[in-house]
């Protein structure tokens, strides 16, 4: 399976190409709806929450409701739509610390950091959920669901939940995706008082697998190793700057003993008794609910702007100021649901089949676990 996303910030469009996937599989435009509008959802997000309203359109791919094996083109208009009125006179030449505004004009030889922002704006993003809502929606078929939420906001950290999906849908109703409505209020305080500072936050979220079957990935090669896949994929993610599968810097700490997870036979099938692994180990899935965490940095655009230079003429400014959050993680955990559907239902295609769901549920019944 191959996927291409395109488009810009301000622009016509955001465009999701999925080339690759199965044939006569349902696809359902209101559940890529009801994602991209979680997306949009979260205390602290900025004004163009306001401005945009995700719908997607589906332009190939798909006839009454069904895949065909072609590829599947998902289109995401805009609404805030400045390709008639860009002003290239008007270039913005100060770039913010922390954003790809310097290094991206520098590769690029632009003078205007605008040409940047438009395609680096988290805003492409939206095309992502569109995509991977697509993955998640098959994997649920077979009995595999994702749930990503929000583990700390800045220094606040929610109760840990003990089965985020028995607490799906106070995680769905929470302003920040949290199973724990006893730290919200700590959490808005927190925002709150970060807004009239002009600054930003960043936190935590974690994404939770389960029912995946064990031996998706490979020992194999380093290329096709699912815990690396799954990592470069939350990576991708703008404002992520670490992750850890299952215990991972923590586990950095304690002795294999301790670490390491017992099997056992339970119930009529091999578990383990304990999941540190996070539901990986040597690359692949070993059927335990997969566990990953990232670290999201606070976002690099801020009112009380960081110290600067103007790339055109080197002299000292302060960075620019473009409309922002203050924070995105709850935001970010829905976008991690979708980048890591993405890497599970690759590897599920890659064991099962790809072509059409009869042959995939064939071979996937047929396979003991």
């Amino acid at each position: 399976m191959h996927i291409i996303f395109a488009g810009e910030s301000h622009m016509d469009a955001l465009v999701a190409v999925i080339e690759g996937f199965p044939a006569n599989v349902f696809i359902d435009e209101n559940r890529i709806n009801s994602d991209l509008a979680r997306r949009q959802k979260g205390y602290g997000r900025g004004g163009r929450m306001k401005i945009e309203t995700d719908r997607v359109k589906v332009l190939s791919g798909v006839i009454n409701g069904k895949s065909i094996g072609s590829p599947i083109t998902l289109m995401i208009s805009n609404k805030d739509n400045r390709r008639e009125t860009w002003n290239p006179e008007e270039k913005t030449t100060v770039p913010r610390p922390g954003h790809a505004d310097m290094a991206g004009a520098h590769k690029y030889g632009f003078d205007d950091i605008r040409l940047v922002a438009e395609r680096a704006s988290a805003r492409q993003t939206a095309a992502w959920v569109a995509a991977g809502s697509v993955f998640a929606a098959f994997l649920e078929e077979f009995g595999i669901k994702i749930i990503g939420y929000t583990e700390s906001i800045g220094m606040i950290k929610a109760k840990e939940i003990i089965d985020p999906f028995a607490a799906s849908g106070m995680i769905e109703s929470s302003l920040f995706r949290t199973g724990d409505l006893s730290s919200q209020e700590e959490m808005i305080n927190l925002i709150d008082r970060t807004r009239d500072k002009g600054d930003t936050l960043g936190g935590i979220i974690k994404v939770a697998v389960c029912g995946v079957p064990p031996g998706l990935g490979s020992y194999v090669h380093p290329g096709r190793k699912l815990d690396s896949a799954i990592a470069a994929a939350l990576m991708d993610i703008p404002s992520v700057k670490g992750v850890e599968i299952g215990s991972g810097f923590r586990g950095a700490a304690r002795f294999g003993s301790e670490y390491h997870d017992p099997i056992e036979f339970r119930d009529g099938k091999i578990c383990r008794k304990t999941n540190n692994a996070g539901g990986i180990e040597g690359g692949m899935s070993n059927g335990e609910t997969i566990i990953v965490r990232a670290a999201v940095k606070p976002i690099p655009t801020l009112r009380e702007p960081l110290p600067s230079i103007d790339i055109n003429d080197k002299h000292s400014a302060p960075a620019s100021v473009i409309r922002s959050d203050v924070t995105a993680v709850p935001a970010i955990a829905v976008l991690g649901e979708a980048v890591t559907a993405r890497v599970i239902c690759e590897a599920f295609l890659e064991r099962f089949g790809s072509d059409h769901h009869k042959q995939i549920s064939e071979r996937f019944r047929n396979e003991h676990f």
